[in-house]
């Protein structure tokens, strides 16, 4: 896959000493579901002043991601990895420390997003266009486009309601990855619809990941963070335990997976 290079704009994500906290308000005396989070969750448990039950989902991270670097996240599930992409797209706001980006920020955490299942294919993918930033000009410049990716046809003129989850899913597809944006996030990779399909969505990512500035994607699997990769962030409980070569690191989490937690 081509990598962008450092051109006239310059794209960046840091982190300076984040942490990010939010309370449980609800789970105060219940020692059961206490216990419970204790092992669903990778950040820490605190038991707060006021007896409610805080949970510690980023714990003082620091890095600086530069244009041109793909990132992968790896660690077990509630490791922290999905909180730290919230944090990247403003959706959680640190409780310490700071978060600087520079560059327009895209999300494929949720295809789904701001989706209308009363209106119409097309209806939807300016719907969908707005919300990610594009004018009503940019819109009418990547309608065709999108509309073919889909390959759904005279389905667009119907309501999304009609669809099924595979059709559904190639439109939230072709519609999330009709924009470049400067930093890219996945929660996941994406497998978009039935196996005639893969191999466009395929080669689309690809495509798009290639002009993408920079690209922070979770993923639990070795193929995808060696080939698509250049960098990647081992996190456990919240923290980031490595941060290196992806193969380095990979090596370093299956290590600790195999020898023990």
């Amino acid at each position: 896959m081509e990598r962008p290079t450092k051109g006239d704009r310059f794209t960046s994500v840091k982190f300076d000493s984040v942490s990010l906290e939010y309370p449980i308000y609800s789970s105060q005396g219940r020692s059961l579901k206490r216990s419970f989070l204790q092992y669903t969750t990778g950040g820490r448990i605190e038991l707060g002043a006021s007896q409610r039950v805080v949970i510690s989902a980023l714990n003082n991270i620091s890095f600086v991601a530069e244009h041109g670097e793909h990132i992968g996240l790896i660690g077990h599930n509630g490791a922290g990895k999905s909180t730290m992409l919230r944090a990247i797209a403003g959706v959680y706001q640190p409780t310490r420390g700071s978060i600087s980006i520079l560059g327009r920020v895209a999300s494929l955490i949720d295809l789904t997003l701001g989706m209308d299942m009363e209106s119409t294919g097309y209806e939807n993918i300016r719907i969908r266009c707005m919300l990610l930033g594009l004018n009503s000009k940019e819109i009418d410049e990547h309608i065709d486009d999108i509309a073919e990716v889909t390959e759904l046809g005279d389905f667009l003129v119907m309501p999304v309601r009609t669809y099924s989850s595979g059709m559904i899913l190639r439109l939230a597809f072709a519609i999330s990855t009709s924009i470049t944006p400067d930093i890219l996030l996945m929660d996941e990779w994406i497998g978009a619809g039935d196996a005639s399909f893969v191999k466009k969505a395929q080669a689309r990512l690809e495509s798009l990941l290639g002009r993408t500035g920079i690209l922070f994607v979770c993923s639990h699997s070795e193929e995808i963070i060696k080939d698509n990769c250049t960098r990647a962030m081992w996190l456990e409980k919240g923290a980031v335990r490595s941060d290196g070569n992806p193969a380095d690191v990979w090596k370093e989490y299956q290590k600790w997976c195999v020898e023990g937690r």
